[in-house]
C-alpha cells in the first residue's frame, strides 16, 4: 500500500455531472478521513453511483474539483489510479474461469510475477472463505460467493482507498453479513472505503460517517448519532393488539404528540418520532402521556418501546420518502463510456 497523506482521503467541492438535460450530481461536497468507512446514502438515482465514477475517474466532471489524497481526479488521474480501486454494484469476474483463475489472471496484469500470483490468490481465497470453490467456475457461485470474490479481486494489490458500490445489493442476510465482515477487515488493515447503500442498516453497521444525498446533493452528514438527533428526541415503537385500530391510533398520536406518525408493514404496527420542539416534556414523559391517551381510547397496546431514531426515520424526515422509491432517470442508466476521464 501506498503511503497515505496526513490529509482526507477525499475531499470534493461543488463536484457537477450532467447527462443531456439531468443533472445526477449537483454540487456535492465532501470530506472523506483516512482509514475510516464513510457512507453515501441515497436511493436509486440519488448521484450515488456518479459520485463514485468520477472520483474513481472513470468520468470527468462537468464542475467542481475533487482530489483524492491530494490529487485532483482531472488533471492527476494517474496517481489517483493507483491509489483506489472499485468494486462496482455487478460482479466482474469471468464467469467461465475458476476463482482461482480469475484471480490469479488480474493479480499477473497487475504486475505479479507467476508464484506470487498464486500464493495471493490462494491467500485470498482463504481468507474470504472460498478455498473449497477455487476450481469452481464462477458461474456456478452463488451471489454472496460472486461478491466475496469481486471484492477480493479488488484488494489483490491493497489500495489506499477502496470504493464499494451497493456491495450487497440481492444477498441474502447471511452473505451481507460475510461482506461486511470482509469490509471491517480490510478497514482494519488500513484501507479507507467509501461504502454507498441504500439499505439503512448497512450504513448504521459499518460507517463511522454518513453522506445522505438525494437528487445529486448532499442534504446532511454527520455521524449516525448526529444524524439521528438532528431528526427528533426519539421514536415510540407500538403494536396494537387489533389491526383495525390503527387508524385511530395513528390519528390520536399525531394529534397528542404534534409527531409525524408511519405506518409500518405489520398490519399492527407504527411508530411515532418526537420532537423536543412538541413539548417541554421528556421523550419519556411524551411517550406516558401518548400511552394514556390510546388507553382512554380503548386501544390496547400489546408491546411498546422508546428508541433512538433509527436512519430509516432519519432518511424519511429528510426526503418525504425511503431509499427504496427510486428516483426517476437513475444514474445507472448512463453510461459511463460517453464521459471516460482522460
Amino acid at each position: 500500500m501506498s503511503t497515505q497523506s496526513s490529509g482526507p482521503a477525499i475531499e470534493t467541492t461543488g463536484l457537477v455531472k450532467t447527462f443531456g438535460e439531468t443533472r445526477a450530481v449537483d454540487g456535492v461536497d465532501l470530506t472523506v478521513p483516512a482509514g475510516t468507512v464513510y457512507g453515501v446514502l441515497g436511493p436509486n438515482g440519488a448521484g450515488k453511483t456518479t459520485t463514485v465514477k468520477m472520483l474513481a475517474t472513470l468520468l470527468r466532471p462537468d464542475g467542481g474539483e475533487a482530489r483524492v489524497f491530494g490529487h485532483d481526479i482531472v488533471r492527476e488521474a494517474d496517481e489517483v489510479r493507483g491509489r483506489v480501486s472499485l468494486t462496482g454494484q455487478y460482479a466482474s469476474v469471468d464467469e467461465d474461469l475458476t476463482g482461482t483463475e480469475n484471480l490469479v489472471l488480474l493479480a499477473r496484469l497487475l504486475g505479479h510475477r507467476k508464484v506470487a500470483a498464486r500464493t495471493r490468490a490462494a491467500q485470498l481465497l482463504e481468507a474470504f472463505g472460498l478455498t473449497e470453490a477455487a476450481g469452481k467456475q464462477v458461474k456456478h457461485y452463488s451471489g454472496g460467493m460472486r461478491r466475496r470474490i469481486d471484492i477480493a479481486a479488488s484488494i489483490l494489490n491493497t489500495p489506499d482507498l477502496l470504493f464499494l458500490d451497493e456491495p450487497t445489493t440481492g444477498l441474502d442476510p447471511r452473505s451481507r453479513n460475510q461482506v461486511w465482515d470482509i469490509v471491517r477487515a480490510v478497514v482494519a488493515q488500513g484501507t479507507t472505503v467509501l461504502l454507498t447503500t441504500q439499505y439503512l442498516d448497512e450504513a448504521d453497521q459499518l460507517a463511522s460517517r454518513i453522506a445522505v444525498i438525494d437528487q445529486g446533493r448532499v442534504i446532511a452528514e454527520g455521524t449516525k448519532g448526529e444524524l439521528k438527533a438532528s431528526v427528533g428526541a426519539g421514536s415510540v415503537h407500538l403494536r396494537l393488539r387489533d389491526a383495525e385500530q390503527r387508524p385511530l391510533a395513528a390519528e390520536l398520536l399525531r394529534r397528542t404528540l404534534d409527531a409525524q406518525v408511519q405506518l409500518e408493514p405489520d398490519s399492527v404496527a407504527l411508530t411515532a418520532r418526537l420532537t423536543t420542539a412538541a413539548s417541554n416534556d421528556t421523550a419519556a414523559e411524551q411517550a406516558a402521556r401518548a400511552l394514556n391517551e390510546l388507553a382512554r381510547a380503548g386501544i390496547t397496546v400489546d408491546n411498546f418501546s422508546l428508541g433512538q431514531p433509527s436512519l430509516d426515520e432519519v432518511f424519511l424526515a429528510l426526503t418525504g420518502r425511503d431509499t427504496q422509491q427510486p428516483l426517476p432517470g437513475s444514474d445507472d442508466a448512463h453510461d459511463p463510456k460517453d464521459e471516460v476521464a482522460a
